[in-house]
Formats: structure tokens, C-alpha cells, sequence
């Protein structure tokens, strides 16, 4: 039996991406011919019609959708075994993928980057945005290797939590405003305020914040990043509930204050990783790392 082709298995998918024979060629770099000769190949080694070929446009069969699906998986295993050979060969380590909630602090990832970088230069680290709950089902399929995720979470086998950091939540507010010394819900309630969205563990201390005060405020606006939320008190549109170290080096700022909570909110989170099998060298790097930028 013939092996799958990975190359026709790429036109396939160029193909469906693009729309076209023609503009799969341009973009693979490939003459038309080529490209029809692939899917032919393809569709024998299938025995199976993938692609139904229009005037303007190619539509894929259900079979062809099928195979679009599980081979984009496909390619993208291929390319992280090619990674991991040639890591190997030129003596790096290898590649991290770290997934990172949207309340961890864009001031410490830098800083945690370039400690890694000088005690572990060969380790590579990949940061993607996940939602918490995400990113636990990502560790047990294994396509992520490490989760900065909100606590406490779920237990889940072989995925072991370490608590990581609990922060103290400030409130940042545009300069122009006349403000207390401490800002409690029924205060903010009554202003412009600024979240994480929905679906973030931050909008959920928020609004538990408003809610155990016996207040249950709208925001004005939902974002996923601190950085924006930062720019919109800089711009004088609204208030933020943010994590402190979040916003430390906007403590002397003219155009924003800083003032503490009350009742005080805290944060808290934890790191989240594969205890089976053990984590291999790169991880464990990685892991050391986090652990060297924990407050918990």
C-alpha cells in the first residue's frame, strides 16, 4: 500500500483555502499541471472524489472536507517532527508551547522570557492565547505542554496544578477623575468601567468583586488584553480593575492614578502541566523558570 503523499495532501488543502487550482499553483509555487496531477494521484490513492472542479471555483466533496481536516493535523505533526529532528541535530533542546490566560501580566512574560533565554538558550518557547478551561483539555490531548491558567481548576488526571502567583488587584483610573483613597464597588458602580471578557476568570473576580457588595454594574467595554484596557484609563474613557504588577510602571504616570480596593481583590493562579510521562528537560526548564517568578 502506498503511503500518503504529503505534498499532494498540501495542494489539497491549498486548494481549499484559496478557491482555486490556479491560485493554489501561484501560491505553492507550481505549474497548473502539477497541481491537477496531485489531485488525481490523491484522489487514486483515496479512491475517493475530493474535489469537484467548477468554472470559478473548486468545492471539496464531503470526503475531500474529511481529508482537508484530519491532514491540516497532519501537517502540522510533520512540521513539529522536522522541528524536533533538527533541534536535536544542531544540539537545541527543543520547543515549549505555553498557553497563557489573559490576566497574566505582559510586563512578567518578558521578563521570564529572557531569564529563560540566558539560563536555557537552546529551549524555545511558543506563548499562545488560551482560555483556561481550554487549556487544561489542551494538556490532556498533549498540544499544549504547559497552561498559565486561572485557579483553582478542575482536577484532572495526570495533569498535575502548582500554585503559581496571587496578586493584589488595583484599580487604574483615568488623572482627570476626583477619586477616594480606596475604590469599593459602589463607587465604581456608578462609573465608566472597563473588563476582561466574559468568558476570562478576570471578569469573573470583577463581577463577583461588584456582586458580593450586593452590586451587579454593566462594563462599558469587554476586551481580552491588559494593554487595552490600560489605554483606555490613559485616554480618560473609563476605569480598570487590573492586577498590580500590571500596572507598575504606570505609578508615576500623569495621565492615570492607581488606588487600591476595597474590599481587596486578589488573583490568583497557577501553573498547569503533564505529570505523565515526566516532563523532558525543556519543560522542566521552563517549569524552573515559572517557579523562579512565583509569589504563592
Amino acid at each position: 500500500m502506498r503511503n500518503l503523499n504529503l505534498d499532494q495532501l498540501q495542494t489539497l488543502i491549498a486548494i481549499a483555502d484559496l478557491g482555486t487550482f490556479a491560485a493554489a499553483a501561484h501560491a505553492l509555487h507550481l505549474a497548473p499541471p502539477t497541481i491537477s496531477l496531485h489531485i488525481k494521484e490523491l484522489e487514486s490513492r483515496m479512491e475517493a472524489t475530493l474535489v469537484v472542479r467548477g468554472r470559478r471555483h473548486a468545492e471539496l466533496t464531503p470526503a475531500g472536507q474529511a481529508l482537508v481536516e484530519e491532514g491540516r493535523k497532519l501537517l502540522a505533526a510533520s512540521d513539529d517532527l522536522i522541528d524536533l529532528v533538527q533541534r536535536r541535530a544542531s544540539g537545541r533542546e527543543g520547543l515549549v508551547k505555553v498557553g497563557v490566560s489573559a490576566g497574566v501580566s505582559t510586563r512578567l512574560l518578558p521578563l521570564m522570557l529572557d531569564a529563560l533565554s540566558r539560563r536555557s538558550p537552546g529551549v524555545e518557547v511558543k506563548l499562545e492565547a488560551v482560555g483556561s478551561s481550554d487549556a487544561m483539555q489542551r494538556l490532556k490531548a498533549a498540544t499544549l505542554d504547559i497552561g498559565i491558567v486561572a485557579s483553582p481548576q478542575p482536577a484532572m488526571a495526570q495533569i498535575r496544578l502548582m500554585p503559581w502567583r496571587n496578586d493584589h488587584m488595583v484599580a487604574l483610573l483615568p488623572a482627570a477623575w476626583q477619586t477616594p483613597d480606596t475604590i469599593t464597588p459602589e463607587w465604581l458602580s456608578s462609573r465608566r468601567w472597563a473588563s476582561f471578557a466574559p468568558a476570562t476568570q478576570m471578569h469573573g473576580l470583577v463581577s463577583s468583586w461588584f456582586g458580593q457588595a450586593g452590586f451587579n454594574p454593566r462594563p462599558f467595554l469587554t476586551l481580552s488584553y491588559p494593554g487595552a484596557l490600560k489605554s483606555l484609563a490613559t485616554a480618560s474613557q473609563s476605569a480598570a480593575i487590573l492586577p498590580l504588577e500590571e500596572v507598575e510602571d504606570q505609578m508615576h504616570s500623569p495621565d492615570v492614578q492607581v488606588r487600591n480596593l476595597s474590599p481587596a481583590l486578589m488573583r490568583p493562579m497557577a501553573v498547569a502541566y503533564r505529570s505523565s510521562p515526566a516532563p523532558g528537560m525543556a519543560v522542566t526548564a521552563v517549569l524552573d523558570v515559572l517557579t523562579e517568578f512565583s509569589n504563592a
